[in-house]
Order: structure tokens, then sequence, then C-alpha cells
């Protein structure tokens, strides 16, 4: 029966990197991390759309806004230090009509606070040196945003995580945890694993593993899913890198957007958001009655669903009608015709939602004694900001473990 220092569940990117940072602090630490699948960072990690975010969303000031900002440039280097391709395409972020204008203007400001770097607002014809094929009555220009391949990060963090010392245990689902006797006996389908501590980086399961220790029920994982279509590969001229939206309010998502993939050169267009009928459920109509049952009762869904039930219905509609979604697409390339687009993938995103039906927006730790963290909520953009969110994880742990 294996006995171990530290145990981490999920080898999604947060994960890995939480567990290459613990090692860097500690080399001599005894370290395992189990994962109920056969390989690492298969569901957000392994499905995320490869964007490296600089910053320019979230509250001046704000934690998300930090992480994000000095994440982006760690991020860079990191994959420059491993020989990962990145490409600081950048991003334009449209306003399709005047109405859009003031919350342009208010991003713009945001970004500039939070020290997003070469910031510049735009006018119709920079627009189109920049994509040719979009239209808009100006836009913000973000040339440090870029792209990567989040798997490839994923995969070198675990090279890291071995060439530490620990170990990384696949097909081990976690079906318990017990504290007995000043140590934690995770409970597996590969065996009894005991450890000092426990974290649990469980994303899509993160509340039903925080369960398993009478963690706090709240805030709940509804799943999320959102559906991309993508440009046939002699129409990828039609978006150049990334075409991003200006942020609705009245929405809770960012709204759908065009995005180069690295790997291959594809354009994923989207995505929607829509309630996923499984919390893996990549597939429109793919179910799991207990995911849906949860979901569907649930008080933080039910008042989410009260509030935004119109934009929620035309998401579904969208989600559906290839015409509907290609009309939310042609208000930034008017050219866009049915015949250019194809199915393409999906993800589904882990939304912590409060029980007043507000998408939990900030990070959310649980602890069980001073044995247990929970990271129940890392919200977006966790893979671009994943080292730095790793250091806030690992401190967290030493004032936690060391009580």
């Amino acid at each position: 029966m294996a006995t171990y220092d530290t145990a981490i569940v999920g080898t999604g990117i947060l994960g890995l990197a939480t567990a290459r940072e613990l090692l860097k602090r500690n080399p001599a630490l005894k370290l395992v991390m189990l994962d109920k699948e056969p390989a690492i960072g298969r569901h957000q990690t392994g499905h995320n759309s490869g964007v490296i975010h600089s910053g320019i969303y979230y509250a001046p000031g704000s934690l998300k806004a930090k992480l994000c900002t000095s994440g982006s440039r760690e991020m860079y280097a990191f994959c420059d230090e491993k020989g990962i391709p990145t490409d600081r395409c950048g991003k334009v972020i449209v306003a399709a009509d005047e109405s859009e204008l003031a919350r342009l203007d208010n991003l713009h400001q945001r970004g500039l606070a939070n020290g997003v770097e070469g910031l510049e607002i735009i006018g119709p014809e920079r627009l189109r040196e920049i994509e040719p094929h979009c239209v808009g009555v100006r836009a913000i220009f973000s040339p440090n945003t870029g792209i990567v391949n989040y798997s490839q990060v994923a995969a070198a963090y675990a090279d890291d995580v071995r060439a530490g010392g620990a170990t990384i245990l696949l097909n081990a689902e976690v079906t318990n945890i017990v504290q007995s006797g000043g140590e934690v006996t995770l409970v597996s389908t590969a065996g009894d694993i005991h450890a000092e501590h426990v974290i649990a980086c469980a994303g899509l399961h993160a509340d039903r593993v925080a369960a398993l220790t009478g963690g706090p029920s709240e805030p709940q994982i509804v799943p999320f899913r959102g559906d991309y279509w993508m440009l046939k590969p002699e129409k990828r001229h039609l978006g150049r890198n990334l075409i991003y939206p200006v942020p609705d309010p009245s929405f809770p998502f960012l709204g759908v957007h065009f995005t180069r993939r690295i790997e291959d050169g594809a354009v994923w267009l989207g995505p929607n958001a829509v309630l996923a009928f499984a919390r893996e459920g990549y597939r429109r109509l793919q179910f799991r009655a207990r995911d849906l049952v949860e979901a569907l009762t649930y008080s933080g869904f039910q008042k989410l669903a009260s509030k935004f039930w119109k934009t929620g219905m035309a998401e579904m509609w969208r989600d559906f009608s290839k015409l509907a979604f290609l009309e939310s697409l042609r208000r930034y390339v008017p050219e866009l015709s049915a015949d250019d687009i194809v199915p393409g993938p999906s993800g589904v995103r882990a939304q912590a939602l409060a029980p007043d039906g507000q998408l939990v927006d900030d990070f959310v730790f649980n602890t069980q004694g001073n044995r247990i963290i929970h990271v129940r909520n890392a919200p977006s953009p966790a893979a671009t900001s994943s080292l730095t969110i790793a250091r806030l994880i690992a401190d967290k742990a030493q004032e936690v473990f060391a009580g």
C-alpha cells in the first residue's frame, strides 16, 4: 500500500502545474497524482481553444487580472524554454456598431489599468489591415495575445513532474477519501493510496470530490458545453488570427469568436454556451441522468435560467441551427456563407454556480482540517495563468498544511 507526502487528484493543466510548483519548492517531496482517465488533460485542458490571453477583460486590481497578465508572460517564457511553439498573432476585439463603443472604450481602459502591453484602439482601415475580411466601426488590437497547444504545455508539465520524482497514476478514479490516524487514504480504482496531505484539482467533478471529504455542497459545478464550427481549409483566409466580440453584459459568457489553431492552422468558430446534459457531454445529445438532474434541480441553475432564459433559448437554437450560428459570425465577417463552415469540436466548461444564480468568478478553496485542500473554482483563463495559479495554490498549501 503506497504512502506519499502529498497526493493531487486530477491531471489537468492546473493539477500538473501545482505538482510542478510543489516539487520546485521541495525537491524531496514524495508526491503522487491520480486521474480517472487513461491520459493526462483529457477534459478542459484537452478541449481548450489554445489562446494565451493578455488580461484585458478583468477588473483592475483583481486577482484574475494580476494572475493573467503575469501568467501570460510566464507562459511564453516557459514555452520558449521547452521548445513549445507559440505565436503572438494578436487579437482584435471588434465593436460591430456604435452601440458597443462605450463598452469597447471601457475594456480598453481596463486593459491599460491591468498593464496589458501594446493595446491600440484602431479604426476600420487598420482593422482591415490586420483582418482583411472583418468589419467593425472600431476595435482594440491586442498584439501580445497569442496561441499555443495547451496539451503540449500539460505534457511538458508532466515531464517536469516525473523528472522531479513524482508518480502519475492513470486509470485511477478516486471513489472515496478517508481521514484516519494522521493520514488520508484515497480509495481508487488503482488501489488505496495513503498521503499526509491531499490537493484536489478535479475540474468538472470538483464538487463531487469535495463531497467525499464532507466539503460544502456549494458552489455546485454546472457543465456548459461550447460547440465550434470550423472554416473549410480553403476559406481560412477569412479569419487570419483571433477575432473577438465586445463582451455583452446581458449574457454571462463571452460570445462567438474566430480562433486560429497553432497546430494545424484550423480556424475555430464559436463557441456557443448551452447546458451540457452530461458533465463530460461533448456531443449535443450525450446524456447522463445524474448530471442532468443535478443541474436542473439546483437552485443556482434555476435562478440563472430564469434570468437569462431568452438568451439561453437563442443559444440553444443556434446550437442546432447552422444558419443561426452563421448569422452571429457574419456580424464580423459578412462574406461568410453556409458552404464555408463545417462542424468542429466541442468542450465542456466546469462552471461553478452560487445558489443565487451568479457565476462564481473568483477562486474558491475548501479545506478540511490541515490535510486537505479542494480547488473548487479556478476561473478562466486558468490555462494561461496556470503557472501563477499554481503558486497561489502552493502558497495556500504551505499555509494550511503547516497548521
